[in-house]
């Protein structure tokens, strides 16, 4: 099946950028939030974001028309029908996914797949929620979307060979390069990566700086961005959501979040997002200087 109809559901950071990569690619997107002020929120923010892209030449302000006109706004769930595929981009909780794709099972096509962008929750227990768990599967974007390349595609142990293939051939289409995981705790990257980051955290709780362990990654380890930026700009709450997604599922203490990280994400710093993390921030995401001294 090749999909030129998709609906998004969620317009925060991860779904307005998967509604755009997608509307980029020339597919007809349906972008679903729960209300007017967000949906006007998220398509501010694709606005935003191909305006910058005109601007350092990337693309002419007529493909950033022609990317406006193929997505659709709408409130209300209801509006997948018609969707090839539907691709979850809600909070990382397994609750409120499992909450979603019962309503997708509601009002969903028959023959569209049902996609969660959960970087790491289990893809069996999401589909759990739907009576075609055949037809429910892991697609996990990067931050930022337009520009990232790697998408992991997670199939269950029910998901059919039909909806992988579909979903490796939609990977393509949109310019991604697809990698296939195993649906345990993390997936891939995650599993490999935010370990690291927790123990960069541990260091600045042992006193070292930010800034200095940044460096050391990027000029020791050839990172071109160090952990600790990593994390501001995932977002120190999604971070903290991801490790505690680890350390439940696996049991194991090598994934126990970092009591500093717990403390900063309770005080409300997220990082880029709350303009203060590990450092601070401007408007614009401008990394300004260090915020955590220990």
């Amino acid at each position: 099946m090749l999909v030129e109809k998709v609906a998004v559901v969620g317009g925060g950071l991860m779904g307005a950028g998967i509604a755009q990569n997608a509307a980029e690619s020339g597919k007809n997107v349906t972008l679903i939030e729960v209300n007017q002020s967000k949906v006007n929120e998220a398509l501010q923010n694709i606005e935003m974001q191909l305006e910058l892209k005109v601007n350092k030449e990337k693309i002419t302000g007529e493909e950033k028309e022609q990317t406006l006109k193929n997505i659709c706004v709408k409130t209300g769930i209801e509006h997948i029908r018609g969707a090839e595929l539907v691709i979850e981009a809600v909070p990382e909780d397994l609750e409120i996914k499992k909450s979603v794709f019962t309503q997708f099972n509601q009002y969903a096509d028959e023959h569209a797949i049902l996609a969660s962008n959960t970087s790491g929750l289990s893809i069996a227990a999401i589909g759990s929620a739907t009576q075609r768990p055949e037809k429910v599967i892991g697609f996990h974007y990067f931050y930022p979307v337009p520009v990232m390349k790697l998408v992991e595609v997670t199939p269950s142990i029910i998901t059919n060979d039909s909806t992988i293939g579909a979903m490796f051939d939609f990977a393509h289409s949109i310019g991604k390069k697809p990698v296939r995981c195993k649906d345990y705790p993390g997936f891939l990257v995650n599993r490999l990566l935010v370990p690291m980051v927790n123990e960069a955290v541990y260091c600045v709780m042992e006193g070292a700086e930010p800034k200095d362990i940044d460096e050391a990654m990027k000029l020791g380890a050839n990172h071109r961005m160090g952990p600790l930026t990593l994390a501001d700009f995932v977002g120190l709450d999604v971070l903290l959501a991801t490790m505690e997604g680890l350390y439940h599922g696996f049991q194991d203490s090598k994934y126990r979040p970092c009591p500093l990280l717990k403390k900063i994400v309770e005080s409300g710093n997220y990082g880029v997002k709350t303009g203060k993390g590990f450092y601070y921030y401007d408007e614009l995401g401008k990394q300004l200087q260090q915020a955590v001294h220990i």
